[in-house]
């Protein structure tokens, strides 16, 4: 894992990388219920979905964006909340990191932007989608929510497990934020991430709901289930 970083200073007007063009627009080519693995040129494996079946009053999902730790893959993002996807009508998108971890842990956004961006437009010219949200684990979390603070004119939401740090080079919107850490994380300590991260947040003005749990670094099912509850919560 990555080491933990400081908070990012705040706002800024200039124009950096790291923003998304996918926008939500109604399917063109209806895409199937269940688990779909998406690939690139060659069949190179670029992410995984997972679309619970439509239902009878709503077709329309949450997307739910699920970025994996460090060393990890899409099938472990995916993961996060499959137990939950069913139950709360989530359609979910995995991708897979270039190298093995995200751009931004190395030194700066470029090939998994993207990738992503890439990936929200198959996305969404296959399935309705109503909202968008960030979310991920570990060095997943921090990449979570830097490029989702980054795009919350299309992100509304965000659900960052166990996080390091945000860095957003621009903000935009203002997502409202879920974050869970354990409180003995020997990854990712909490007294220098997400009890630094969440005031930091919170002074700019974010709605942040912050989940601390005994245990170490991992996603509980009590957690998983309150941030599920939460993604379909109205505000």
């Amino acid at each position: 894992m990555s080491d933990p970083a400081p908070p990012y200073p705040g706002p800024t007007q200039e124009p950096r990388p790291g923003r998304l063009t996918a926008r939500r627009h109604p399917p063109v080519r209806p895409a199937p219920a269940g688990l779909v693995p998406l690939t690139g040129t060659g069949g190179t494996p670029m992410a995984m979905a997972y679309a619970p079946e439509p239902t009878a009053d709503d077709d329309a999902y949450r997307l739910v964006v699920l970025l994996h730790g460090a060393g990890g893959n899409a099938r472990q993002g995916l993961d996060l909340l499959s137990p939950v996807a069913d139950a709360h009508h989530l359609l979910l998108l995995a991708p897979q990191a270039a190298a093995s971890s995200w751009d931004l842990i190395a030194g700066g956004f470029g090939v998994d932007v993207r990738r992503i961006d890439g990936l929200l437009s198959t996305v969404f010219d296959g399935y309705p989608v109503r909202d968008v949200t960030f979310g991920g684990f570990s060095d997943g979390a921090s990449y979570a929510l830097s490029l989702g603070l980054a795009n919350g004119d299309l992100v509304d939401r965000v659900v960052a497990f166990s996080p390091g740090f945000a860095a957003p080079p621009v903000t935009n919107g203002q997502p409202r934020i879920f974050i869970s850490h354990g409180i003995d994380d020997p990854v990712l300590p909490i007294d220098v991430c997400s009890r630094r991260l969440v005031p930091h947040l919170r002074s700019l003005a974010y709605d942040v709901t912050y989940e601390e749990f005994p245990g170490t670094h991992e996603l509980p099912t009590p957690i998983r289930d309150k941030a599920a509850r939460w993604l379909t919560t109205p505000p």
